[in-house]
C-alpha cells in the first residue's frame, strides 16, 4: 500500500501531535527498522519470526519503551540495540561518576537532565547504579594474595535506614599491606549490631579467596575477634590499638586527673623506647594501673592477660612501631569515605554505603605506592 505526500503528512502530524509526541514518531521508527533487520535475518539464516519483547532503551536522554523482534531460534540481535546500548552506557558512566563523588540521587538526576535533556528520578538513577553495585561486589570478593604481612580492621559509623528506622551502624574495613609493601582493602562488612558481628565468618571468606598466612593483624578490641583470627590463622600476632585503649581510660578519670594520667600513658605506650619488650611494657601498664585503681576502682579491669595484646608491637622493629601500634592507616581512609558519605543525610540502606565505600577504596591512588618504612622490617624481608 502506498501513500501519497499528504497523506503521510497528516500521518506524521498525527503522531507528533499526540500523547507520546516526537517520541512517538522516533519509537515507531526504531522498531520498524528492527522488524525490516529481522526480516533480513529471517531471508538470510531460514530462521523465522516469533513475536516480540519489550525493552527500556535510552536514546539522547529519553527513555522509550519498544518492542525488540524475536526470532525462533534466539539468534536475532538488532544493531540498533547495539547502538543504544552504548548511549545508555554513557548515561550510566555520567550518573555513576556523580554518586561516586558524593551527589544524592536527587542530584544526580537534576545534573543529567542538564546534559541529556531527561530528569532521572530516584528510582531511574538507583536502577543505572546497579551496574556499578554489581562491578565493587565483584571487586570485594575478588582472589587475593597468599600472603599479607599485615592487616587493619576499624569501622567507620554512617546513619542508615533499615526498615522504618534510621541507625548508626558500623561499617568495617579490612586493608592488607602485601609483600610489596603497597596496600589493598580486601573486604568491607556491614555490622547492624553488636551482636550480629561473626569475625569467624569474615577470616573464613578471606581463606577462601586464597590468603593463607597473616602475619600480624592491627584491630581495636573487638568481641571474640582475637579467638576469630586464632581459628583461622593461628600463627597470625594480634595488636589491639592503643589509641581507643587510652582514651577509655581517660574517660574514666576526673578532670583534674587526666593530663598526668594521659603523660603516663603517653610514656607507656611511646614506641620509640629502647631496650623494652612485650612483657616489660606490659608490667609498666599494670604498675599504671595498681596506682590509679586505688582512686578509680574500675581500672581493675584492665589488669586482665587480653591486654597484653595492646603490646605486641614491642616485638618489631623500633622504626615500625609507630605504624602498628593504631589502627590510624584506616582511619585515614576512613575521613575519605565521609567527605563522600556526609554530603548525604541518612543512606536508604547498607548497599548504598558499601556501593560509595567500595568506589573509594577501589580508586585509592596512595594505596599503589610501597610503604617506605617497612622496608627493612622482618615482616618484609622473610626468606
Amino acid at each position: 500500500m502506498e501513500f501519497t505526500h499528504e497523506q503521510m503528512s497528516e500521518i506524521i502530524s498525527s503522531i507528533t501531535n499526540g500523547q507520546e509526541g516526537l517520541q512517538g514518531l522516533v519509537k515507531m521508527g526504531m522498531e520498524s527498522l528492527m522488524k525490516s533487520e529481522r526480516d533480513i535475518h529471517n531471508e538470510q539464516t531460514n530462521d523465522v519470526s516469533n513475536g516480540f519483547r519489550d525493552r527500556r532503551v535510552c536514546h539522547n536522554g529519553k527513555m522509550f519503551e519498544i518492542k525488540v523482534p524475536r526470532s525462533r531460534e534466539n539468534h536475532f540481535y538488532p544493531m540498533l540495540l547495539g547502538v543504544l546500548k552504548d548511549q545508555e552506557a554513557e548515561v550510566q558512566r555520567l550518573v555513576c561518576s556523580l554518586y561516586a563523588q558524593g551527589l544524592t540521587t536527587t542530584q544526580v538526576g537534576k545534573i543529567s537532565e542538564e546534559f541529556y535533556g531527561k530528569h532521572y528520578s530516584k528510582s531511574q538513577v538507583s536502577r543505572l547504579l546497579n551496574g556499578a553495585r554489581e562491578d565493587v561486589g565483584l571487586w570485594l570478593k575478588r582472589d587475593l594474595e597468599f600472603r599479607y604481612p599485615i592487616i587493619y580492621i576499624d569501622a567507620t559509623y554512617v546513619l542508615t535506614r533499615r526498615d522504618s528506622s534510621v541507625s548508626n551502624e558500623a561499617y568495617y574495613t579490612v586493608l592488607g599491606v602485601k609483600e610489596d609493601r603497597t596496600r589493598e582493602v580486601l573486604e568491607i562488612i556491614n555490622f547492624p549490631t553488636e551482636s550480629s558481628t561473626s569475625w569467624k565468618d569474615v577470616f573464613d571468606s578471606l581463606k577462601e579467596r586464597g590468603i593463607s598466612i597473616i602475619d600480624l593483624v592491627v584491630c581495636d578490641g573487638l568481641s571474640g575477634i582475637e579467638n576469630a583470627i586464632t581459628a583461622s590463622f593461628p600463627m597470625a600476632d594480634i595488636q589491639l590499638c592503643t589509641v581507643h585503649l587510652k582514651r577509655n581510660i581517660v574517660n574514666k578519670v576526673k578532670p583534674s586527673d587526666k593530663r598526668e594520667i594521659s603523660n603516663e600513658l603517653q610514656k607507656i605506650f611511646s614506641p620509640e623506647q629502647y631496650n623494652i619488650t612485650s612483657d616489660s611494657a606490659y608490667d609498666n601498664f599494670t604498675s599504671f594501673i595498681d596506682k590509679w585503681q586505688k582512686s578509680y576502682p574500675q581500672l581493675k579491669r584492665y589488669k586482665n592477660d587480653r591486654y597484653r595484646l595492646y603490646f605486641t608491637y614491642f616485638k618489631y622493629e623500633r622504626a615500625i612501631r609507630g605504624m602498628i601500634y593504631t589502627t590510624n592507616w584506616i582511619e585515614r581512609l576512613n575521613r575519605d569515605y565521609k567527605r563522600v558519605l556526609n554530603m548525604r543525610g541518612a543512606m536508604p540502606n547498607s548497599q548504598s554505603v558499601i556501593l560509595l565505600m567500595g568506589n573509594v577504596a577501589q580508586n585509592r591512588e596512595v594505596h599503589k605506592y610501597p610503604i617506605y618504612n617497612f622496608l627493612e622490617s622482618k615482616l618484609f624481608n622473610i626468606i
